[in-house]
């Protein structure tokens, strides 16, 4: 017989970031629950609000399987006596299974015979198993956690109630002070309390009393009320995924509503106006059909229809307030000049080790007019980059970005303008912060791009100078997040930036900035070698890159990002090749033997030292070769070389005695080498 069972766990309201994570949590923990029970079943089925997290368990078995299985005991020896009559241990044995020597049989296990015991266990009924239930909820974890009353015991809110219900049967189990039930709580305002006669009538039941415990029913409600009044006002209504699943999780019975907001406040640039209405309010904007702002929001209210006029009221109120603000910071900023500003951030500590946040841009102009001399960068672009540097962070310190901290960069951006900035200056100081996220939008413009990488650059090896390095999941400076985002451009922008050409910049600042830089920074600049190269290695997993791939072509310092992209990309397309294995050996043998005789520079090679033909014959096959950095068009060429160097090998002693002969031919197994590079370190690749 298959039975459906409800939990329902009570809470205050929660965060409504935490809302879905929770819920799914719970299915999570439910589901290890019945399966280490051996408790069968069809479907789970979650449900969450802000007050409540629920699940209900549809086609739950009656009981647990029965189980049969054989116990070993003592051998043969130790629970028989030599007359045949059953030792101490055999009984104790048996006595243990609450069995009888009668019920022992003899099994051979590896040359030997051991007493056996059949023992039958019959299956739990689900009403006996389900009362442990408690221990997977009380064991869920969540991002903030709190305690109440005078207990030790936390959760992400404190508990009011419990339901628990195998079909119509109370489960019984209890949280603190509060006992499992059938009572449930309806909406907070709207609702009343009731009690569910069944676990199936869940979550009808609730819909009575103005709850709609299943969030994606309540998440289509509000985007079929969205689309309803779109179309009545013929406005376009930007529904974003993040802001929607928020809103969901702040109602349980939603009603959307219009409110508006003074037309004169459209004058403040459009990102204040979203900011203040999605970020701070959770309000969805308002579109005209050809995509113009209009002063107009929509929200989503937890209740029904009566007296929504307050409630559109009260929160044009809200935001005429914020919108109030904007206005008169926007007004107030433009008083004063970017020199100001950028004045003022002589006083604004980037970190009390590192120094000022002008000084971390004066350190970010030295970078960007050595990185726009190595990308060849034009004349005017150099100049952008040079003025872009300098005041980049003026923003920090207006009254817009001091309220709106989202909006810094973009208000730099708009400030810039208004005061004659060239556009891509401009634009370059919005794009410095991206990417801002794993993932997220890179920067444009090359000058943007520029400035951002400098910036990461300059702030990974200032933490990385004073000591204060990324450990474990301890980044509170989000150092691991700018490396990728570091990465990320130089890949975007085709650079040919490389591990190498950022220490050489890295220690030429240091060399600058001697009081920052004065903390044993060889030691630092080693760490943040690896701490790079890590996120190279993230980049490639990413992909989908084989480990050993990966390691091959992330072990040459020297190599740029962009190289190291492709090389991966060519050895993991041809590994499955047919002549893969033979032409990475050939090339490994060289390497490996370079790397033993400890011969790390190039040499001339003297052709009249050649003994035998295969000397010549690979000495010509290297020199045919086209000058090539390009991994797609080296490995082509590599595969030609597999013969050569396989009959050099056959037929030449590299390590000769005579010591002109070894040096010659080691210079000229480098000279090949020295055309692998690209690939990193062939040798690490698993070709077997």
């Amino acid at each position: 017989m298959a039975h459906t069972f409800l939990l329902e766990i009570g809470l205050e309201e929660m965060p409504a970031h935490v809302v879905t994570a929770s819920a799914k949590q719970l299915v999570e923990r439910i589901t290890g629950f019945l399966q280490t029970e051996h408790l069968t079943f069809e479907k789970i089925e979650s449900f969450s609000t802000p007050r409540r997290l629920a699940v209900k368990v549809v086609g739950l078995a009656d009981k647990q399987p029965d189980v049969e299985e054989e116990v070993k005991g003592p051998s043969k020896k130790v629970a028989q006596q030599a007359d045949g009559s059953w030792s101490k241990a055999a009984i104790g044995f048996t006595r243990g299974q609450k069995l009888t020597p009668d019920d022992i049989f003899f099994q051979e296990l590896k040359g030997t015979e051991y007493a056996y015991v059949k023992k039958f266990i019959p299956g739990q009924t689900a009403v006996e198993i389900l009362p442990k239930i408690k221990e997977a909820v009380t064991a869920m974890n969540f991002p903030t956690m709190m305690r109440w009353g005078n207990h030790d015991f936390k959760y992400v809110r404190p508990i009011r109630w419990l339901v628990a219900l195998l079909d119509q049967q109370i489960v019984p189990f209890a949280i603190l002070k509060i006992k499992s039930d059938r009572i449930s709580a309806g909406h907070r305002f709207l609702g009343r309390s009731i009690e569910l006669s069944s676990a199936a009538d869940y979550p009808a039941a609730l819909e009575k009393v103005f709850v709609i415990a299943d969030a994606t029913k309540r998440k289509e409600m509000i985007k079929q009320q969205i689309a309803k009044l779109a179309a009545a006002q013929h406005w376009q209504i930007v529904v974003e995924p993040e802001l929607l699943e928020e809103v969901n999780n702040l109602v349980e019975y939603p009603t959307v509503f219009a409110g508006k907001f003074a037309a004169k406040y459209l004058e403040i640039p459009e990102e204040v106006l979203i900011t203040s209405m999605r970020d701070h309010q959770r309000f969805f904007y308002v579109r005209d059909q050809q995509g113009k702002l209009l002063p107009n929001f929509v929200s989503v209210r937890n209740g029904n229809q009566d007296h929504l006029e307050n409630v559109i009221a009260g929160n044009e109120k809200v935001l005429t307030a914020r919108l109030e603000d904007a206005a008169f910071f926007y007004h107030e900023d433009q008083k004063l000049t970017i020199a100001d500003y950028t004045e003022k951030l002589k006083k604004v500590m980037f970190h009390d080790k590192i120094g000022t946040i002008a000084e971390k841009m004066q350190r970010v102009g030295k970078l960007t007019a050595a990185l726009a001399a190595q990308f060849g960068f034009n004349q005017q672009e150099k100049q952008q980059v040079a003025r872009a540097a300098k005041i980049y962070k003026f923003d920090l310190v207006t009254g817009m970005v001091g309220e709106f901290a989202e909006l810094q960069g973009v208000m730099g951006e708009k400030y810039a303008l208004l005061q004659g900035e060239d556009p891509a200056v401009a634009t370059a100081i919005r794009e410095h912060y991206l990417p801002i996220e794993a993932g997220g939008v890179l920067p444009e413009s090359k000058v943007g791009a520029l400035l951002a990488l400098a910036d990461k650059l300059d702030s990974i090896s200032s933490f990385f100078a004073v000591g204060m390095i990324p450990s474990g999941s301890n980044d509170p400076y989000a150092l691991r997040r700018q490396a990728a985002g570091l990465v990320r451009i130089a890949l975007a922008f085709n650079w040919p930036v490389s591990i190498t050409s950022l220490e050489e910049l890295v220690a030429k600042m240091a060399q600058v900035n001697r009081e920052l830089y004065q903390k044993n920074q060889p030691a630092h600049l080693d760490e943040m070698t690896a701490f790079l190269k890590d996120r190279i290695q993230q980049q490639l997993a990413s992909n989908n890159y084989d480990f050993d791939v990966i390691q091959a072509t992330i072990a040459e310092a020297k190599n740029p990002f962009t190289m190291i992209l492709q090389a991966a990309e060519i050895l993991q397309t041809h590994r499955t090749d047919t002549d893969f294995k033979g032409t990475i050996e050939a090339a490994s043998r060289v390497l490996r033997l370079l790397r033993k005789a400890g011969i790390k520079s190039n040499q001339s090679v003297d052709p009249a030292l050649f003994e035998n033909a295969s000397e010549q014959q690979l000495q010509t096959a290297v020199e045919s070769l086209t000058a090539t950095r390009d991994p797609k068009e080296l490995y082509q060429q590599l595969q030609t070389l597999r013969q050569p160097i396989t009959e050099y090998f056959d037929q030449t002693m590299v390590m000769a005695q005579d010591q002109k002969l070894r040096r010659n031919r080691l210079a000229q197994l480098a000279q090949l080498a020295n055309i692998l590079q690209p690939f990193g370190d062939l040798t690490v690749l698993n070709v077997k």
